[in-house]
């Protein structure tokens, strides 16, 4: 008797964890291939949502990749969130196989205006990093709303009352930035940065895009001896005291054109294709922008 009722205990127990395993698994899936979109995606579906993010903290989105796992998981999703235009290079097969799958994709490009490259060496190529400017992304959390409503197992109206609050949050987030780039003298909005990232935060906040050491439009691309020449001459020219480094990306050719520049330059990190890990400086969306803000805002002061 006394095994019979452990046997019993151990079915029981055994019952129990299938049938957590089994809620965990009825939530709706939705992957996305970006930290930036994961962060901003979770803001809108909270816990009635299982999220999955394949860009890892700190990564380059223009070259990360993803296990075998990862890509059937994609495959497998309710819904694929996507930044699109061009970003997800090391993604893109991925990305497209999903859709051939019959996977509903939202593709966060689509919802902005987008903007060309400020780089002539890229050829008119879109800019895919509209997320440095917060109206662009309350455009894209405006799009993303409904197709999130539309998914089955979801609670529309607590979605609905999330998105409410988090456009809010986004809204007060472009007054800010606005009002402390205001504080920067005109002749003094020039950005440089080891890669072009600035353009719709330019557009927006009307700076001036000096020029980046890595040219075109991609961190996969490598500067020439010209274009690092051409690039000093241009920071003289503009009289640039602070240039950007990327956190996702080695700042030691930023450091060495400062030091080229006849003028003295500092080398200030700014946090613009990825997020952190929850202990570093930028682990969410809004973080990240409000630090940077800051930090460009001191740099490019008086």
């Amino acid at each position: 008797m006394r095994l019979l009722r452990i046997a019993a205990a151990l079915l029981l127990a055994g019952g129990a964890l299938t049938g957590c395993a089994t809620a965990e698994g009825d939530r709706p899936l939705v992957v996305v291939s970006t930290n930036i979109l994961g962060d901003v995606v979770s803001n809108l579906v909270g816990e009635d949502v299982e999220v999955v993010t394949l860009m890892r903290p700190g990564a380059d989105p223009h070259s990360f990749e993803i296990s075998a796992s990862e890509a059937a998981r994609l495959r497998s999703a309710d819904l694929v969130v996507s930044n699109g235009l061009g970003l997800e290079e090391g993604l893109q097969q991925h990305l497209d196989a999903a859709t051939d799958a019959g996977v509903v994709t939202f593709v966060a490009g689509d919802a902005v205006d987008v903007l060309p490259y400020t780089s002539t060496d890229a050829d008119g190529a879109d800019d895919p990093h509209f997320w440095t400017d917060p109206a662009q992304t309350i455009a894209v959390v405006e799009a993303l709303t409904p197709v999130l409503e539309r998914m089955d197992g979801v609670d529309a109206e607590a979605v609905a009352a999330r998105s409410s609050v988090y456009r809010g949050q986004l809204q007060m987030l472009d007054a800010d930035m606005t009002t402390a780039f205001a504080a920067i003298p005109p002749v003094q909005r020039a950005l440089v940065t080891n890669h072009h990232v600035f353009g719709y935060l330019a557009a927006r906040f009307d700076f001036r895009v000096v020029g980046a050491v890595i040219p075109g439009g991609t961190t996969l691309a490598a500067p020439s001896a010209s274009d690092l020449a051409d690039l000093v001459a241009a920071i003289d020219d503009a009289g640039v005291r602070t240039i950007f480094a990327e956190s996702s990306q080695p700042d030691r050719l930023v450091r060495a054109l400062a030091e080229e520049a006849d003028i003295e330059v500092t080398v200030t990190e700014l946090y613009t294709e990825s997020l952190t890990e929850p202990s570093g400086g930028a682990p969410d969306y809004m973080t990240m922008m409000r630090v940077n803000t800051e930090r460009i805002a001191a740099g490019l002061s008086p």
